[in-house]
């Protein structure tokens, strides 16, 4: 005979595992997540992975290579045109990245107001981040062409300039003209995201401080600029890595000359491994570029940290 105990009637209450596991929010989560995982595994934890293999092998175009350790990362401690690659990478990534801040927020600002035609100007801010990176630069190439430079031809019939400058022929002015490239693609994105980050911010902010009498620089640098704080830090993290690690427009304009004057390390990474065959020196220029790629993610990390904060949260 049975008997309806207390214990029974417990242990009939209790559901199912798997409908258990159903109702919880972190495994759902974890389920729903599980796609994407799986497409970054592939994508980029995979080629990753063969990228550090890659680096500290002799392998070459065409043929299986053996493992030689850390002898790729040696042979380019010594290798001057690599040091010249991480120096143009730098100049290249700080330069731009600081125009494309301050000609962006400066736009942004501009964009903020109450402007006719607002809408139509945000449009036409975004096209030179519309177009494809290889259109625009290869419109580059015919604005700094030596002989039909639209802008030598300018400054020659200013009376500025004698002779029409060799834009992409001489070292300094290549790394001039292919910042300058940089900069009028990336302040869209730039000028675009601080936008919209600036109207998050409560008008009663600059009511308040207009009414304790602060100037319109007392209300940028005391309102305006912490509110827009952690904006800044993701904005910049992201045009530095896109900056750091450019390849197109620089393989467009120069293909890293003239003299390597213009190699950055992706484009000197790319010349190694495939036309020149070397697949692990290529790989280990490329691997060399992670360290400065997690300290730009950990700045956009902190970034987040202090918009939490703000926000009211303690983590």
């Amino acid at each position: 005979m049975f008997v309806d105990t207390k214990a029974h009637r417990s242990a009939r209450a209790l559901p199912a595992p798997r409908f258990r596991l159903g109702e919880s929010r972190g495994f759902m989560g974890l389920l729903f997540m599980l796609p994407a995982g799986t497409l970054l595994l592939l994508f980029l934890a995979y080629p990753l992975g063969l990228g550090v293999w890659l680096g500290m092998t002799d392998t070459r175009v065409g043929r299986a290579g053996i493992f030689i350790g850390l002898e790729n990362y040696e042979f380019l401690w010594d290798d001057g045109v690599f040091w010249l690659s991480v120096f143009n990478t730098f100049l290249y990534t700080v330069v731009a990245s600081v125009a494309k801040f301050a000609l962006g927020l400066w736009l942004a600002l501009l964009l903020n107001r109450h402007l006719p035609f607002k809408a139509f100007l945000r449009a036409i801010v975004l096209l030179p981040w519309i177009v494809p990176t290889a259109l625009s630069a290869i419109a580059f190439w015919w604005i700094y062409d030596s002989q039909f430079s639209i802008v030598s031809w300018t400054l020659h019939r200013l009376g500025l300039i004698d002779a029409y400058i060799n834009f992409l022929g001489d070292p300094v002015w290549a790394r001039a003209s292919v910042i300058i490239a940089n900069v009028w693609r990336g302040i869209p994105f730039v000028a675009i995201t601080l936008l919209a980050g600036l109207q998050t911010i409560p008008p009663s902010l600059y009511e308040a401080a207009t009414i304790d009498g602060a100037t319109a620089w007392q209300r940028f640098r005391f309102v305006t600029l912490p509110m827009l704080t952690p904006i800044i830090a993701v904005v910049m993290t992201f045009s530095v890595l896109f900056t750091f690690t450019d390849f197109q427009l620089i393989y467009v304009l120069t293909r890293g000359g003239p003299l390597n004057a213009t190699h950055l390390m992706a484009t000197l990474s790319f010349q190694r491994a495939i036309p020149g065959g070397n697949l692990g020196e290529g790989a280990a220029i490329a691997v060399s570029m992670i360290p400065f790629l997690l300290a730009a993610i950990l700045f956009s990390y902190f970034g987040l940290q202090r918009r939490r904060w703000q926000h009211g949260g303690t983590d």
